[in-house]
């Protein structure tokens, strides 16, 4: 038997769930709490208990959003600057964008209202401090275009994929796989740090 607790996570859940599904539909400024909660079968009321107005939707889809980008960019902190961390790092990522589609395509297709709620910020301050971990501190122009690339390539592949066939896995994968190689490109031999045991591994 549920809990009070999960059910009324479970409510949360479906109205984010909702009001994104209407935002695609015909667009946020023209979707209402009302029809969101004639989508939900219950009353305003009811939706009000958990969302007073449509931007506290929205801003509580960021939050639960970044949440795992923030636990990304901890667990990256934390481990060596190696080209293995940095393809894991892009792994991980790809990850993190499996259940957020929705809120990238609302992003995509309502840029104003992202920026007007200034959630789109926050955003922006953690693909910056993604795309540090990705690059060289002295990593040349070129590097540092690959490695900007591999994120925002994996943002705009699952609009651009969506139009063309194929499982949706394979074609997660097939994003993810381009990202990787481009960190890699990014990260030559020539330019990686030194691994603290060198010098003894390359003894006989």
């Amino acid at each position: 038997m549920s809990t009070p607790q999960a059910r009324r996570g479970n409510t949360r859940q479906r109205i984010q769930d909702v009001a994104l599904a209407l935002f695609s539909e015909q667009g946020y400024d023209k979707t209402s709490l009302r029809e969101i909660a004639e989508r939900l079968e219950v009353t305003k009321a009811a939706l009000y208990y958990h969302f007073k107005t449509k931007e506290d939707i929205v801003i509580s889809l960021f939050q639960d959003a970044t949440g795992p980008i923030d636990e990304l960019i901890t667990w990256a902190n934390g481990q060596p600057r190696t080209l293995q961390t940095k393809q894991e790092l892009i792994r991980r990522y790809s990850e993190s964008l499996r259940s957020a589609e929705p809120l990238f395509r609302f992003m995509q297709e309502n840029q104003a209202t992202v920026r007007d709620l200034s959630i789109g910020e926050r955003f922006k301050e953690q693909m910056l401090t993604l795309f540090g971990l990705l690059k060289e501190p002295d990593a040349e122009l070129s590097d540092q275009v690959r490695c900007l690339t591999a994120l925002f390539s994996m943002h705009a592949g699952m609009f651009a994929m969506q139009n063309v066939e194929g499982d949706p896995e394979e074609k997660r994968k097939a994003i993810l796989e381009v990202a990787t190689e481009l960190v890699t490109a990014a990260n030559p031999p020539s330019r990686r740090p030194a691994r603290p045991d060198s010098a003894q591994t390359a003894s006989p």
